[in-house]
């Protein structure tokens, strides 16, 4: 099964990543993983990529499709693989096809921007230990005191809410014509495409992709 996740941030990716590689025993795949990875392997192509990030530098799409490569190489791929974060834009979608790196379905994960908004402003974090909690979903026993600790709780620069914004805005304008091309690929028969309601308990979610996933 070789799977792509599509979502605003905040819809939930990562939690139903978890769920999709633990039924199909396949990796969730990054770009960020990919990029440490290399580096860490030290190969001629991770050496490519640390001197770019040395130098401060945008790893680009070339560099990052030849590291897809040879990332579903390896054994852990040959049941299939999920992208996480990945593609991001339309160029990097059309290489994926280009370069015959086959897709069987593509899942995409829709929550309105005002409720990505208040989930993600809303979060608060021990910092710590990484307890998460939520000023309304799930409020810690003294406000904005950690259960166990007592030791205050932050609210990340990444969950607020003029960084959700800013973060919202990028997606809209680089990531979601995505939904396009994919939609345009299912028409044609290429890959299953769903579009799934993220309004939900993340179990309830997880059981509808799975479900879809198993009956394709």
């Amino acid at each position: 099964m070789r799977i792509i996740l599509l979502g605003s941030p905040g819809v939930g990716k990562g939690t139903e990543a978890k769920f999709i590689c633990n039924r199909f025993a396949i990796p969730q795949i990054s770009t960020g993983d990919m990029l440490r990875e290399a580096i860490r392997d030290g190969s001629g192509l991770g050496r490519k990529v640390k001197k770019v990030m040395d130098q401060g530098a945008l790893v680009t799409d070339d560099i990052i499709i030849d590291l897809v490569k040879d990332r579903i190489k390896k054994d852990d791929c040959k049941q299939g693989y999920l992208f996480d974060g990945f593609p991001r834009t339309i160029p990097q979608a059309e290489a994926l096809a280009q370069q015959n790196i086959h897709i069987d379905s593509v899942i995409e994960i829709k929550v309105e921007d005002d409720q990505i908004i208040s989930r993600l402003a809303g979060r608060r974090v021990h910092q710590t230990s990484g307890r998460i909690y939520h000023i309304t979903n799930n409020p810690p026993k003294r406000k904005n005191l950690d259960d166990l600790t007592g030791e205050p709780l932050i609210q990340r620069d990444d969950d607020k809410e003029e960084t959700i914004k800013q973060r919202l805005e990028v997606y809209r304008n680089q990531t979601e014509p995505l939904v396009n091309f994919y939609q345009k690929l299912r028409k044609e028969g290429v890959i299953s495409y769903r579009s799934i309601d993220g309004n939900k308990m993340y179990e309830k979610l997880s059981t509808e992709i799975l479900n879809y996933l198993e009956n394709l």
